[in-house]
């Protein structure tokens, strides 16, 4: 049913639109029987013959938004009827050999965008949260863009307010005492829940999504944050669980069995046992055969692709040291990424537009975990040590293809065809593509890039308090890490305060009534997310988004190598 005062939004012949307007003010028409088939006469407009008599026979009620497809010989009727008239919704493909269901290529074409409001009110909570001030300035914080050769100091400095006791943290970033004390209690307690409940939790599910490596990543992070050995071991007691389970069955760090042998490694390697961790590295060195198989129908996203296998590399050598995996084995990877990228791009006709263009079950997905965003940042990172004539090239023009695809909320699409605005999640879009957008600012140092990054995140701060729940794939602790990245790259401190508040939505958990997860204690899904967020939130300089973002501190030295 269209509520009052929506307007269905299609693609018209424009003289049609332009004549509907003229015969009614509100830019609508109402037609009656007579002037239905003048149109349809002008027009090869055809009714849905299944329609009911009087969807259409109302004037002052009746809505008709048509789309014509003349040089397919295909032709879509979509009506809709308010009021007193029933509502009615139907779309109908014709062909020349007569009457087919329609496609869902053409459905999407003719998708009726309405309700989006109330359907954003249904996904995530209103904010109650005001928004960061500088202490003593009635003005928004500063959004003046900082140049990527900005040191740190200089940024700090110019983004700082003056200390105000309200705030979360203190002048130099430094989170405040009070606020630490909350968020520690509530670590410790919400980790005793989880323990609690890993108890019934799939014994076979191994992976760092939805399983045991997770809760291991969430140890070997509790340890970088408290230095506390307890935390270190307890993740060691995960590990040597995990690597006896393996199946081999896929290869990438959060769902496969690279996520497990690189976690595996690196406690190890924290763990003074080097030769344990030499194993694991080989064992995950030995599924590039799988990755780089010819035969292969490994896709390149994040979760399930070859990015995923990109990552687990990336992130060894970030952890234990820049050659415990040769470069000769990344940029193999990264070939095959590239190559996979452009063969795709070709048969879709998008060379010039999107030169390196990526599908997953068929559709061409835009966010962080099956998208192209995920993609691009992977390529994207100093320590993939792509080619910066393939940067320039091949990875920017399709940045910037996906970037032409944002909202005008400032949102982005699941899919490049997909035209509603709905999700607000890492996995589905703003939060999972800020990330992209502030590593193609720090790879090619032109504003706009940052710009978009900053509508990301007023996007998330104003609809990322989800409904699904407090994870990092699709909930408030996986927005909250779109705040802390942007805190490092911009030193402004409404991000880390925008942070901070998320986090305090956290601390609440389990108070709002949000869906419960099909896996509550995970990494991904549920509890283990959240902790690993609030530990972050002790340490924001040295945040980072778990397996997904490498550690701050390899990074910002490889980018000055590089630079």
């Amino acid at each position: 049913m269209v509520p009052a005062g929506q307007r269905a939004r299609m693609s018209l012949p424009s003289e049609f639109v332009n004549k509907c307007r003229s015969d009614n003010s509100d830019g609508l028409t109402c037609l009656g029987k007579g002037r239905r088939e003048d149109i349809h006469r002008k027009w090869g407009i055809r009714e849905y013959p299944q329609a009911p008599e009087n969807s259409l026979v109302c004037p002052s009620q009746a809505l008709i938004a048509a789309a014509v497809l003349r040089p397919l010989k295909r032709v879509a009727v979509i009506i809709a009827g308010w009021g007193v008239c029933p509502a009615w919704l139907a779309v109908r493909r014709w062909e020349d050999r007569g009457q087919a269901e329609m496609g869902e290529g053409m459905s999407k074409r003719l998708k009726v965008q309405l309700g989006s409001e109330a359907e954003m009110e249904e996904r995530a909570f209103n904010n109650p949260y005001p928004d960061y001030q500088p202490y003593g300035n009635t003005a928004s914080a500063s959004t003046t863009l900082p140049t990527p050769s900005d040191s740190e100091d200089n940024r700090c400095s110019s983004a700082s307010p003056q200390r105000d006791d309200s705030l979360p943290f203190e002048s130099d970033g430094q989170i405040s005492s009070y606020f630490n004390k909350k968020i520690t209690s509530k670590i410790k307690d919400l980790l005793q829940q989880m323990e609690e409940g890993l108890k019934t939790a799939d014994p076979h599910d191994c992976s760092a999504y939805t399983g045991w490596t997770g809760i291991a990543l969430l140890y070997v992070q509790l340890y970088r944050v408290t230095k506390e050995p307890t935390h270190l071991q307890r993740s060691l007691d995960y590990v040597k669980r995990i690597l006896r389970n393996l199946n081999g069955r896929r290869v990438t760090f959060l769902c496969g069995d690279a996520g497990p042998l690189a976690v595996g490694a690196v406690v190890y390697h924290k763990m003074k046992n080097d030769s344990e961790s030499k194993e694991c590295v080989a064992k995950l060195l030995q599924l590039q055969r799988i990755v780089l198989a010819s035969e292969s129908d490994l896709p390149d996203e994040l979760l399930y692709g070859r990015s995923g296998y990109l990552y687990a590399l990336l992130y060894l050598n970030t952890e234990i040291g820049p050659e415990t995996v040769p470069q000769s084995v990344i940029k193999e990877v990264v070939e095959s990424i590239i190559q996979s990228g452009k063969n795709f791009s070709k048969e879709e006709r998008k060379t010039e537009r999107c030169p390196l263009l990526y599908q997953w079950h068929r559709k061409q997905y835009v966010g962080a975990a099956h998208g192209v965003a995920g993609i691009y940042y992977m390529l994207m990172q100093p320590a993939a040590n792509v080619d910066q004539e393939i940067l320039m090239e091949l990875l920017k023009p399709s940045i910037d293809y996906v970037r032409h695809k944002k909202f005008r909320s400032g949102n982005y699409p699941s899919s490049l065809s997909n035209e509603t605005d709905r999700l607000v999640h890492w996995c589905h879009g703003a939060p999972g593509v800020i990330h992209m957008l502030m590593q193609a600012y720090k790879v090619f140092k032109e504003d706009k890039y940052l710009k978009d990054a900053m509508e990301c995140s007023d996007v998330i701060w104003q609809r990322g308090l989800l409904r699904k729940g407090y994870g990092i794939c699709h909930g408030t602790a996986g927005n909250g890490y779109s705040f802390l990245s942007l805190y490092h790259l911009t030193q402004d401190k409404k991000y880390l305060y925008r942070a901070c508040k998320f986090a305090e939505w956290c601390l609440d958990y389990g108070a709002h009534g949000c869906r419960i997860p099909d896996r509550p204690y995970s990494l991904f899904e549920g509890m283990a997310g959240a902790i690993h967020f609030l530990s972050d939130i002790l340490v924001p300089e040295k945040s980072h988004f778990p397996a997904f973002e490498l550690s701050p501190q390899m990074k910002e030295n490889k980018e000055k190598q590089s630079s």
